[in-house]
């Protein structure tokens, strides 16, 4: 495999690499940090601190960007030794983050002509995918300190599958790097260049089921690899009424978290909520809340029901969650969905895309929700929720312990540190950098 590695600069003043505990596991995160929307992203901060919560040294390794559109360093270079949290069920352990610039040095040309063949299908070249992953983020600091000082972390643990600071940076140390690929089925998967990164880890952890069913019809995985879920928070509590009252929003509502783009299925969420406005004229409609980051752009005549409170912070998201009449999921392209089981946990029932096969999978277990499969079905989904709201709630009867069963944090740290003891024990020898990655 052939890495183009970014052009050196200085190293971001703070980053000291002579504090590299023993027995240290390093978490690669493309973005981490406040303001930060991605399901990846939030999977491996609370890996980092559930870790840390068992008494392992942790450590955070990602950029200084705050947005996957700009990729803009928005975030200081350096080390942050603040890092933690003071909820108990966490351990309070603090973690260590390193952030390290990024570099958008190339035109993106190639990012966008190879990209769209992607998407058509067509057949890419190893080099041309090699010039797509190349040509759009990419962090010389973030690189140079995994070849110097990798072989000093115990384990590396990378997600998603798509970023350059997976693919580039897991090559260095494949023999300690842990991939969690949140894979979709996608035209991207399919690559040659994931194959072979998938193939040559030493372990892959995945969130669910189908998940790794897509993942082996795709790819020669390695030996070692487990589903391993991620953590759902049960809130202290759950106010049912707080957020309405809070954001002044009269009577239900449906709600939709997260980011709002195409990849997402905002789009045809809003059309589709705009077919059962239109169809219920002169009945009662129930208001479209959303939250999260991205333009909302609702259609004509669905601007007055459709109701953007910005960015929540958690308590917010959970009261959300918790007094909404449905939580709606439109994207096909999920590896996890937190919020759909995060719903779940609020016993808030799921209207979802059938075509998510990790959703459909979550509500045939659970019986948590409704499935629709286009526009009509889903507003005849809505149209339930809204005229029938007693037997729509009492559907996501069944969430709570569907996701206190298999997705607390005790459940999915355990997994995590026992495949860790099990591929990687602490007592390992250091090995040498990929011979593909040596330096020029």
């Amino acid at each position: 495999m052939t890495l183009v590695e970014p052009a050196h600069q200085a190293r971001p003043a703070g980053a000291s690499d002579d504090d590299i505990a023993p027995g240290t596991i390093a978490i690669v995160s493309p973005r981490h940090g406040p303001g930060v929307i991605g399901g990846a992203e939030a999977v491996l901060g609370e890996t980092a601190l559930g870790l840390a919560g068992r008494g392992l040294p942790v450590e955070i390794l990602t950029t200084c960007a705050r947005d996957h559109y700009t990729w803009a360093n928005e975030f200081p270079a350096g080390v942050d030794r603040a890092e933690g949290t003071s909820d108990p069920s966490w351990g309070g352990a603090p973690v260590l983050v390193r952030r390290f610039p990024v570099e958008l040095d190339t035109p993106g040309t190639d990012r966008d002509r190879i990209g769209d063949r992607i998407l058509a299908g067509d057949h890419i070249t190893i080099q041309d995918q090699q010039r797509w992953i190349n040509d759009s983020l990419r962090s010389s600091g973030l690189w140079d300190h995994v070849f110097d000082h990798g072989d000093r972390y115990r384990a590396l643990i990378f997600a998603p599958y798509m970023f350059w600071t997976t693919y580039a940076v897991s090559a260095i140390h494949p023999d300690r790097s842990i991939l969690m690929p949140c894979l979709h089925d996608e035209p991207p998967a399919h690559l040659d260049i994931f194959a072979s990164m998938m193939a040559g880890a030493a372990g892959i952890w995945f969130l669910t089921d189908p998940e790794r069913d897509l993942a082996e019809r795709l790819y020669q995985l390695p030996a070692n690899q487990t589903v391993v879920g991620a953590s759902i928070a049960f809130p202290h509590e759950f106010a049912r009424d707080r957020f309405a009252t809070e954001f002044g929003i009269d009577g239900p509502y449906l709600y939709y978290g997260g980011r709002r783009e195409w990849g997402k299925g905002w789009d045809d969420l809003l059309a589709g909520y705009a077919r059962y406005l239109a169809r219920r004229r002169g009945r009662p409609v129930l208001p479209l809340v959303t939250s999260g980051v991205g333009a909302v752009d609702p259609p004509p005549g669905a601007g007055g029901f459709v109701i953007d409170v910005g960015l929540l912070t958690d308590r917010q998201r959970d009261d959300a969650m918790a007094g909404a009449a449905a939580y709606l999921q439109p994207s096909a392209l999920e590896s996890f969905s937190r919020t759909v089981l995060e719903a779940m946990a609020a016993s808030t029932p799921v209207v979802a895309n059938r075509e998510s096969a990790v959703v459909r999978w979550h509500l045939e277990n659970s019986g948590a929700g409704l499935t629709y499969d286009g526009g009509a079905e889903l507003v005849e989904c809505l149209d339930f929720v809204t005229d029938e709201p007693v037997a729509a709630a009492a559907l996501a009867a069944t969430g709570p312990d569907y996701v206190g069963r298999r997705y607390r944090i005790e459940q999915v740290i355990d997994r995590m540190v026992d495949t860790i003891d099990d591929w990687l024990p602490p007592d390992r020898p250091a090995a040498t950098p990929g011979a593909g990655e040596q330096r020029r």
